[in-house]
């Protein structure tokens, strides 16, 4: 277990799915059940991972967590406040303001330096550039990218653009982050400094993270780790 374990006992719930499912359609009339009554708790921080085949519905239920995805049915309760009943613009606030957000694939800004990819969401939460930029050096900082401010995404490695990614994320000081398979594009050794780095941020900052992932070797340094399979999350 990591370190952040016992804070977490004692932390504040930030992030509740309750009995959530999700199914679609089929050409034959009937429905694919993809998540069957899943429940999960995320504390203050608490780092989780999230396990399970491939195609098991990880991502799905990440982005139902992180109200980009609608489920068939259930309740999402971000701070304690429900959020299914929300309409779109009260879901984008929520998001906006509680949520950070990690890929597999950076998806930084190409044209905009790594400063400015962390600067940019502040600036769109109604922030002001010179305001926004001391938690943007600061967070790439941390990261260990204080010295590649000026550098556009092109002309980092891959881990050092996941750095800048995962910095954007926190960018908003948000309670809640979600990233799916972070380290899945790097290779062994850059994935185990990220993962370390990320679990530091998470720890410190208090942060409830839910981490997809196929790699087991990083799901075992996580506080904890549910699995979904057959569509049920249970704990692994």
């Amino acid at each position: 277990m990591s370190r952040g374990s016992g804070h977490a006992q004692n932390g504040n719930v930030v992030l509740e799915l309750k009995d959530i499912r999700q199914s679609f359609p089929q050409a034959d009339g009937g429905r694919l059940e993809v998540i069957r009554h899943a429940d999960l708790t995320l504390r203050r921080g608490e780092m989780v991972a999230l396990i399970g085949p491939s195609g098991s519905g990880k991502s799905t239920l990440l982005h139902i967590a992180g109200m980009l995805e609608k489920p068939s049915g259930g309740e999402i309760l971000v701070d304690g406040q429900a959020t299914a009943a929300l309409g779109d613009d009260a879901r984008t606030r929520i998001r906006r303001e509680k949520m950070g957000f990690v890929y597999q694939y950076h998806h930084l800004l190409p044209e905009f330096s790594a400063l400015e990819n962390v600067v940019i969401p502040q600036m769109i939460a109604g922030e002001t550039r010179r305001a926004a930029e001391p938690r943007a050096r600061e967070l790439l900082e941390r990261v260990g990218l204080g010295q590649r401010l000026g550098h556009r995404p092109g002309k980092l490695s891959g881990g050092e653009q996941q750095r800048v990614a995962i910095a954007r994320a926190l960018a908003n000081a948000p309670g809640i982050l979600l990233a799916d398979e972070p380290t899945g594009n790097l290779d062994h050794h850059t994935s185990d400094a990220v993962f370390r780095m990320l679990s530091d941020l998470v720890h410190d900052l208090g942060v409830a993270a839910l981490i997809a992932t196929h790699n087991l070797d990083i799901a075992q340094k996580m506080d904890r780790a549910v699995t979904l399979r057959d569509g049920e999350l249970v704990t692994a």
